[in-house]
This record gives structure tokens, C-alpha cells and sequence, in this order.
């Protein structure tokens, strides 16, 4: 693969909101330089939303494609950091974080349910910017 000599990155930060079933989702994308960055705006999220079930991420770092990181927090296996990353994916964005904090509404979404959900929070945090 080709090194890329320019990247596609985001100008600011956002967040946005997503609900399903009585589940409440928040997403939060910005842009970061460093895993270290990276985990200091989780770590400010989670401060921010002590009482959330789960604080999902993903985030893609480089030209190379190759430093990523994808985190289910709990959910089950593949339905929360990597349908996040595949909205980053999508966009060829990098050095790009996204958070996505649930706060469970009681209903049991199921795998695809999960999946869906996630996914959905993803594309509107990055479609407010």
C-alpha cells in the first residue's frame, strides 16, 4: 500500500445524540495527534458521564492506516468499536477519535440492534461537522 502524503482530518470537535429503545446514545468526534491525546479526551468523557453503562471508542492515527484502536466497554464482541471505526473508515478520516457513551434504557437491543445503533451515532457525530 502506498503511504498517503496528506490526510483528511476534522476542523472541530462535535457531538450528537442518538436514541433507540430508551437507550440514550451520545457520540463525541474529535480530532487528536496521539494515542495519549486520545485517552486523555476519553478519560474527560467518562468524568463527564460517570453514570453511563458504556463508553465505546474508536480511533484511527497516521498516514499509514496501521494505528488504530476499536473498545466494545462491555458490549458485546464487534457491535460498538469497530462500527465505529467504520464510519471513520467510511469518511478515510485520521486522526480522528470518536466516543460513543450509552446509557442503557432498560430494552435490550440485540447484536444487530447494537451494531445499528452505534454505527447511527457515529454517522450523525460526524455529519455535525
Amino acid at each position: 500500500m502506498e503511504l498517503k502524503t496528506f490526510y483528511t482530518t476534522l476542523e472541530k470537535s462535535g457531538t450528537a445524540e442518538f436514541r433507540e429503545r430508551g437507550s440514550k446514545f451520545i457520540g463525541y468526534a474529535f480530532q487528536v495527534q496521539t494515542a495519549d491525546q486520545f485517552k486523555a479526551e476519553l478519560l474527560g468523557i467518562k468524568k463527564e458521564h460517570p453514570k453511563a453503562n458504556h463508553h465505546c471508542f474508536a480511533y484511527r492515527l497516521g498516514l499509514d492506516g496501521n494505528n488504530f484502536r476499536v473498545n466494545d466497554d462491555g458490549e458485546p464482541s464487534g457491535t460498538a468499536g469497530k462500527p465505529i471505526l467504520g464510519q471513520i473508515d467510511s469518511k478515510e478520516l485520521t486522526n480522528v477519535g470518536i466516543v460513543v457513551v450509552r446509557y442503557f434504557g432498560g430494552t435490550l437491543l440485540g447484536v444487530p440492534g447494537l451494531i445499528n445503533a452505534y454505527k447511527t451515532t457515529a454517522t450523525v457525530v460526524l455529519q455535525t461537522l
